[in-house]
C-alpha cells in the first residue's frame, strides 16, 4: 500500500533584503534601518541583509547609484538562501521599481507598498477592509503597467501582491477606477453613520477620549487595562487597524467613551492618510486625547531620544487635523526606563504591562473631563 502524500499548510516566510536611502540631512540611517526592518518583520519577512546609501546625485532611473546596484546584485547572486523580494525604504515610481527589479532579477516593493501590505493583512472589520482597498487601488493605479509586469515575472502572491479580505487584485485600469468610486461612496456612508453616532453621544453628554500615538506604543494594551477588556494587541507595527470604542467608567455617574485609533508612523503614505481619514476623525472630535509614547525607545538620534521624534510625528498630524489641545501625554513602558524622568504638566508615567501609574492616569482623566483642572 502506497503512503499517502501529505502537504504542509504552513505559510513559507519569504526572504528579503532591505535598502535604506538617506536623501535628507536630517535622515538618521540607523533609525530608518531599525524601522524598515520592523516593518518587514511585521509582514513576516525574513530579513537576510541590509544596504544603505546617502543620495547626493539623484539617479532618476533607479534612485540608488549603479555601483550600489551592482553590489546588491552580487550579494543576491552569491547568497546561500534565495532572495524573494527587495524592500526599498523610499517611495518609488512604477518605472523605478521596474528598473531596480530588472537590474536585480528580484521582485521589488517600496516603503509605501510595504506599509499598505501590512494594513491589508491587519484589516479585520469591513470598514477597515474598504479603507485599505481604496489605499491599495490609489497606490496601484499610477504603477499599473509595472505591477502587471512584475506579477507576470514573479507570480501574483507574496508581499506587495496581497489584497484585504484575501480578494484577488484586479489589475485593470477601468476596473480600478470604477472600484475606487464605489469604495469612496461606501466609506462616505460609513462616515455619515459615524456622524450620526457622534451626534447621539453629544446629546447624551458622554465625553469622548481618543487614544493616539506612534505605532506599537502600547495603545491597545492601555485601553485593555483601562476598560478591563481584551482588544487584540501584539508586538508588531500596526498590529491593530480597526477603530475600537469602549465605555470607560471613571466613578459614580462618570462615564466616557474611549476610542483606539490607527498608529502613526513617519512618512505615512498619503494614500493611507486619505483612506483612514474617518478613523483619524475620532481624534479630531475627541474631548480629550491620550497621547501614548513608548519611553523604552530612548536611543539618541542626533542628540534627541527616539521617542521624542515619534512624539513630534504624532503631534504634527494631530495639529494638522485641528485636534483638541486637551491632551495627556502617557509615557508607557516605564518598567523599561533605566534613569529617572522629569515630567511636565499633563504628563504621566505608566506601564500598561504591570499597571503602574494607571491610577494616576485615571485621576488626570477625571480632572480634565469633569473638574476642568489643568
Amino acid at each position: 500500500m502506497k503512503n499517502k502524500q501529505t502537504y504542509s499548510t504552513e505559510e513559507v516566510r519569504e526572504n528579503c533584503i532591505v535598502i535604506v536611502i538617506c536623501s535628507k540631512k536630517s535622515d538618521d540611517k540607523q533609525r530608518k534601518l531599525d524601522e524598515i526592518v520592523r516593518l518587514a518583520e511585521s509582514t513576516d519577512l525574513n530579513v537576510l541583509a541590509s544596504f544603505s546609501q546617502n543620495i547626493k546625485e539623484f539617479n532618476k532611473s533607479t534612485v540608488i547609484g549603479t555601483g550600489k546596484v551592482a553590489e546588491i546584485k552580487e550579494f543576491i547572486d552569491s547568497c546561500e538562501e534565495p532572495v524573494d523580494v527587495v524592500i526599498v525604504d523610499y517611495a518609488l515610481t512604477g518605472s523605478q521599481m521596474k528598473n531596480i527589479s530588472n537590474a536585480l532579477g528580484v521582485r521589488v516593493v517600496d516603503r509605501v507598498g510595504l506599509i499598505i501590505d501590512i494594513f491589508a493583512r491587519g484589516a479585520k472589520s469591513s470598514e477597515a477592509k474598504l479603507q485599505v482597498k481604496l489605499a491599495q487601488d490609489r497606490y496601484i493605479l499610477p504603477r499599473l503597467s509595472e505591477i502587471q509586469g512584475s506579477s507576470g515575472r514573479f507570480g501574483g502572491a507574496g508581499v506587495g501582491m496581497r489584497g484585504p479580505g484575501e480578494t484577488k487584485l484586479e489589475l485593470n485600469r477601468r476596473v480600478l477606477e470604477n472600484e475606487m468610486d464605489m469604495l469612496k461612496k461606501q466609506i462616505a456612508k460609513i462616515k455619515e453613520q459615524r456622524q450620526v453616532t457622534r451626534r447621539g453621544r453629544e446629546k447624551s453628554g458622554i465625553k469622548k477620549i481618543a487614544i493616539v500615538g506612534y505605532t506599537n506604543a502600547g495603545k491597545s494594551s492601555l485601553i485593555n487595562v483601562l476598560t478591563k477588556d481584551q482588544i487584540y494587541a501584539d508586538d508588531k507595527l500596526f498590529a491593530t487597524l480597526d477603530t475600537t470604542s469602549r465605555k470607560l467608567y471613571l466613578g459614580i455617574g462618570q462615564i466616557a467613551v474611549i476610542t483606539d485609533t490607527v498608529g502613526f508612523i513617519s512618512d505615512l503614505p498619503h494614500e493611507l492618510v486619505d483612506a483612514f481619514s474617518s478613523t483619524l476623525e475620532e481624534a479630531k472630535d475627541a474631548d480629550l486625547i491620550l497621547h501614548v509614547v513608548d519611553v523604552g525607545q530612548g536611543k539618541l538620534i542626533q542628540g534627541t531620544e527616539e521617542f521624542k521624534h515619534n512624539m513630534k510625528v504624532t503631534n504634527d498630524v494631530l495639529d494638522s487635523l485641528n485636534a483638541t489641545k486637551e491632551r495627556i501625554v502617557v509615557y508607557n513602558k516605564v518598567d523599561t526606563l533605566t534613569k529617572p524622568m522629569l515630567l511636565k504638566e499633563n504628563e504621566v508615567l505608566i506601564s500598561a504591562k504591570t499597571g503602574k501609574g494607571i491610577d494616576n492616569l485615571l485621576n488626570m482623566i477625571r480632572n480634565k473631563l469633569f473638574l476642568g483642572i489643568e
